[in-house]
């Protein structure tokens, strides 16, 4: 009564702390002792505990035992576990299967292993054990005999005997010492049924006897009977009451396991060499930290992650209800200025930036970035984990499919495309009622809707549920999508640069019953839904954001969506892990999610929106979660602030912009700039005055920034080539120009410890009051929205769109879709829309040259002049250095 009225008062008090709180017991039983059930079910309803009582017949094996316990391992509205068996199924293979953190019985072996090493705050002992204990009075220095009591009950039985100060022996039912024994014990144990052959006599009088058999509730052998004063006590019902009270307790432990925890980071040396090797080699050289420790060190639980090999794992979104109460840390963006050709370093400034802060400054941080394309890869770029000795390891698993999550974003896409002209071709080919009778068959005798399919009718205005009750009238709306095949937009997808499928012809094949038009392939990057995937928040909200997606309109000018054609169900399930951010790491063991690659021309160009929410939990209040926006800051950052942050509610604390002294030589009049091509002399050499001049590039880049009031700090990657002079000049004129602060990094020549001014001065201005505001209203018309971004932003003196741009924004005006954000596309290699005018050009024109939509996503996005999604090939593509070891497995010439 005692033990069960404490369990009882525990569990109240966690219940009130905790009201959405349901704990749950499952119980495994192989036998037909209906006493031991009704114990179980009894003692729990008292106490408040929810039980899932699992009945398998007797004669079950060890192996259908496990099944039944991997099951619940893996169910997450269990948090104990317990096993009723017939003593022979009580083998380490069964007992070992349970979950350490389910295991209420406190039998596995990780269990009794912290029992036997004096670990009891990180153990439970076993209910029967438990119950042992209460019922023997004061014991130590008492000669305990455990008679029949072995397996793992027997030895933590033996344990907290021995830990109570008695003197333990054991022995078994046949032992020759057997009757000797008994004759001498203070207290006698027996873990099993006692032979008929062992007589009463045996049992010296006064001495404490406890029976402590698997299901034994009510007395068996009375000891007491008689010429014989010794007292037997059964544990049966009181082990009950211990096990549940064991459960109370993992509850406790549950609970706790839920909060927040401190990081305990271990994080990697780093020896820099000099030269600097290759990027592959530097991976290479480092041995990552198995995922699990990495995930381990912090704070997720061990059913948050899902390991993919050793050294990448998909982080489960159930940890942002877990943490939900957590408060976000500190959110950074790094951008840069117009970029030449190469690349500024971006990448690589993000990744020096979080080694600085949490391997060398002690600081919580995490480090969100995109995952590459394939398509650059082989192409012409290269990697994309960073560079040097700041980099995301291993470099080749980074670049190279990852976690499939751009593969289901092709099939997912794909599936759609071949819906699209398969539904054209039905509709073209077939009446009205050949159409619903294929579209609403008749399965196993009975006719029904699917659930989209009921949705699609309410759409509609038709309240019926019984297929057989349509009008004709009804039936022809239901089935007829009548798309306009000149309206298409939905594009088929492939994550490789092929120049040769920018445009194709589908439908030639005699099958296809002359329906031929024209088409193309995008990168997969460029899908819709890998925007969608970047901007989501939930399962639920991608499941909505896939169904809204525009891909055409019909014959009336209304918009056909993904939801009109059905496939919205199927295309949640092809990405139900993509939406999972994948878990690595850099080369200093700090952690990365990386997640999404949305192109940064027709889409924002950040990685996503879950990602840099589940970190900014993690790091706690104090950490830093440091996110990459794509290209200069008048593309990504400028999509970051009016796409992202709407659709996330996040609010940055600092913007990182990254110049080069080769950037902004470029921008001051220096020569062409090639991938490639050697560099002219005018890179490799000081020239103050190409800095100065180039700096206008810089200054308009932190104007931008400060329209959004956010603090900015200038990274000036430093380059060998660069002269200490040209350093200081682009750190002056930075700070002149309204950075917060202006810092030289050579993260990639010393990894983290080279960023650590860097990181400095990010803490320093995230500390700073910022005032941060959006450039513009939602509830302006489209058109304005876009004159507001080409002014304020690239300097344009006005904008100009051509006819088809002006019909295709009245459409969207038309449909209801004037109220979305505005996605620019346009070049990244100038402010303006042409790539060849460097610096900061002023007085254009910028002219629109079609306005398209990316309704699901939740973006208009402006063409500014043309703009390509499928790159291709050049003369000599990285893949002619990529080669795989075939005896060792390497991979060869990545970067």
């Amino acid at each position: 009564r005692k033990v069960t009225e404490n369990a009882k008062n525990s569990l109240a008090s966690l219940k009130r702390e905790n009201p959405r709180l349901e704990p749950t017991l499952a119980i495994i039983q192989a036998h037909n002792d209906q006493l031991v059930q009704e114990a179980n079910k009894n003692f729990a309803k008292e106490i408040g505990l929810r039980v899932i009582h699992i009945c398998l017949p007797e004669g079950s094996t060890k192996d259908e035992i496990v099944s039944e316990i991997l099951r619940f391992n893996e169910d997450p509205n269990v948090q104990g576990l317990a096993l009723d068996l017939p003593e022979s199924l009580y083998s380490s293979k069964v007992l070992n299967a349970v979950k350490p953190e389910k295991d209420v019985d406190g039998l596995s072996s990780i269990n009794l292993g912290r029992l036997v090493h004096g670990d009891f705050y990180d153990c439970l002992i076993p209910p029967r054990v438990c119950a042992v204990m209460e019922l023997l009075e004061d014991i130590g220095g008492k000669k305990v005999l455990l008679v029949g009591a072995c397996g793992a009950e027997g030895a933590a039985l033996q344990s907290v005997l021995r830990r109570e100060g008695a003197a333990v022996l054991s022995c078994h039912w046949r032992a020759p010492q057997l009757q000797s024994e008994l004759c001498h014990a203070d207290a006698v144990v027996f873990g099993s049924a006692k032979p008929n052959d062992v007589p009463v006599s045996w049992v010296k009088p006064g001495t404490t006897i406890i029976s402590c058999a698997r299901g034994l509730l009510s007395v068996a052998d009375n000891y007491g009977q008689q010429n014989n004063p010794a007292a037997e006590k059964t544990v049966g019902s009181l082990a009950v009451a211990m096990r549940m009270q064991n459960m109370v307790k993992n509850m406790e432990r549950w609970i706790q396991s839920q909060q927040y925890r401190k990081w305990d980071l271990q994080c990697l040396k780093l020896q820099p060499l000099s030269p600097v090797p290759s990027d592959i080699e530097i991976s290479r050289a480092q041995s990552p930290k198995a995922v699990d420790v990495l995930a381990k060190e912090i704070g997720l639980l061990t059913d948050e992650i899902e390991i993919y090999g050793q050294t990448k794992a998909k982080v489960r979104l159930s940890l942002l209800e877990r943490l939900k109460d957590q408060p976000d840390g500190k959110y950074v963006l790094v951008a840069g200025i117009t970029p030449t050709p190469l690349g500024e370093g971006k990448s690589t400034v993000t990744i020096g930036l979080v080694q600085a802060l949490t391997a060398h400054l002690n600081i919580n941080s995490f480090a969100c970035l995109r995952q590459p394309s394939q398509g650059p890869t082989f192409g012409v770029k290269g990697g994309a984990a960073g560079g040097g000795y700041a980099q995301v390891i291993p470099m080749e698993e980074f670049n190279l499919h990852l976690t499939g999550d751009i593969h289901a974003i092709t099939a997912a896409n794909n599936l759609l495309a071949a819906a699209i002209d398969a539904r054209i071709l039905h509709e073209n080919t077939q009446s009205d009622k050949s159409l619903y009778n294929r579209l609403v068959p008749v399965v196993n005798g009975v006719r029904g809707f699917s659930a989209i399919q009921l949705a699609r009718l309410r759409r509609l205005g038709i309240n019926k549920t019984d297929p057989e009750t349509l009008t004709e009238e009804e039936i022809n709306k239901f089935v007829r999508l009548d798309i306009d095949p000149s309206t298409i937009t939905w594009q088929r997808v492939v994550d490789t640069n092929d120049r040769f499928l920018r445009k194709i012809t589908v439908g030639q094949a005699n099958t296809e019953k002359g329906f031929v038009r024209q088409a193309q392939f995008d990168i997969a990057v460029a899908s819709e839904i890998m925007a969608i995937l970047a901007l989501t928040t939930s399962l639920q909200d991608m499941k909505e954001r896939l169904g809204k997606m525009v891909v055409a309109n019909d014959q009336k000018g209304e918009p056909v969506t993904a939801e009109d054609l059905g496939v919205t169900g199927a295309l949640a399930v092809l990405m139900k892990d993509a939406i999972k951010p994948t878990l690595m790491q850099t080369l200093e063991g700090t952690p990365v999610f990386v997640h999404a690659g949305p192109f940064a021309n027709i889409a924002h160009g950040n990685s996503s929106v879950l990602a840099d929410k589940i970190a900014l939990k993690l790091v706690g209040e104090e950490g830093f979660v440091v996110t990459e926006a794509g290209f200069g800051a008048d593309i990504g950052m400028e999509k970051f602030f009016n796409i992202k942050c709407r659709a996330s509610g996040l609010v940055p604390s600092v913007v990182v912009l990254v110049a080069t002294v080769r950037a902004l030589k470029m921008h001051g009049g220096g020569p062409n700039v090639t991938a490639g091509a050697p560099l002219k002399k005018e890179y490799t050499e000081e020239n103050l005055q190409l800095v100065a001049d180039g700096c206008c590039n810089l200054q308009k880049q932190i104007q931008i920034t400060q329209l959004f009031g956010v603090p900015v700090v200038v990274a000036l990657n430093v380059f060998k080539t660069d002269s200490p002079a040209e350093i200081d000049l682009v750190c002056k004129i930075a700070k002149e120009s309204g950075a917060f602060d202006a810092v030289p990094c050579n993260h990639w020549s010393a990894g983290g410890r080279g960023a650590v001014k860097l990181a400095q001065a990010v803490e320093k201005a995230a500390n700073q009051k910022t005032s941060f505001k959006y450039l513009y209203s939602l509830e302006l018309p489209i058109v304005e929205k876009i004159r507001i971004i080409a002014q304020k932003v690239y300097g344009a003196q006005d904008i100009e769109l051509s006819p088809v741009a002006q019909s295709q924004v009245d459409r969207y005006s038309r449909q209801g879709f004037g109220n979305l954000p505005i996605c620019m596309a346009k070049t990244h290699l100038s402010l303006s829309h042409q790539p060849e005018r460097k610096g900061v050009p002023t007085g254009f024109i910028l002219p629109i040259s079609d306005v398209r939509a990316s309704i699901g996503a939740g973006f208009i996005y402006p063409l500014v002049g043309t703009m390509s999604t499928m790159p291709g090939l050049p003369t000599r593509p990285c893949f002619y250095d990529i080669d795989l070891d075939p005896i060792t497995e390497q991979v060869k010439g990545l970067f």
